[in-house]
């Protein structure tokens, strides 16, 4: 049965906040009742934040990770290993792995999986860019920390193929992480042990 609301702007509420990742409409009701309760000066900080991040958020021009600056503080800190590449599907995957204090290169984020059944191809994503970053000559080795699933293995077959020619050594990351898992889900240990058991891939 469908849920009733004594009001208009509530139900308009709560559809807006069930329309998040994983929350459902009791969850987004909660959610909305929490909020009537603050006081206006925090609602408009919550709010303000959002439409903050929304119209000033940059990603980074070499990497594409989000960023307060054109360049991300990753991509622009002297101290990380510049000749190692780690290829991720999305900026939570650059998080997750950061978290595991095990890799000290740069990253490059993909936006994305190839998903013909979502319609998504190599075109839909950040894979000419790699490309052209590789293409520089002053990569050693990109790693391919995709997860383990039908997509992420075609994924990482399509882009070795695109960079075979540039004798760049490609290498993914250990199976320690179950075939199908989502990387932003793995704990930091596996994770970080994945990164450091890293394979090479086969071309």
């Amino acid at each position: 049965m469908e849920q009733k609301y004594p009001s208009a702007l509530l139900q308009k509420a709560v559809d807006e906040f069930s329309k998040l990742p994983g929350v459902g409409k009791k969850t987004a009701l909660r959610l909305v009742l929490f909020q009537l309760r603050r006081t206006e000066e925090e609602v408009l900080q919550f709010t303000s934040s959002i439409n903050e991040l929304k119209s000033n958020i940059l990603y980074c021009r070499k990497c594409h990770n989000i960023s307060d600056t054109e360049i991300c503080p990753i991509c622009s800190d002297l101290k990380r290993d510049s000749r190692t590449l780690c290829v991720v599907e999305n900026v939570q995957d650059v998080m997750s792995i950061e978290n595991t204090h095990q890799y000290s290169g740069l990253y490059h984020v993909l936006g994305g999986i190839i998903s013909p059944m979502d319609g998504i191809g190599p075109n839909d994503l950040e894979i000419d860019s790699l490309v052209d970053r590789v293409a520089e000559g002053e990569v050693d080795e990109v790693i391919m920390a995709l997860s383990s699933t039908m997509e992420g293995d075609t994924t990482i077959y399509y882009i070795s193929k695109r960079l075979e020619q540039y004798g760049v050594k490609i290498t993914a990351i250990a199976r320690g992480i179950s075939v199908g898992d989502e990387l932003e889900y793995t704990d930091e240990v596996t994770l970080g042990r994945a990164i450091l058991n890293r394979v090479e891939v086969k071309r």
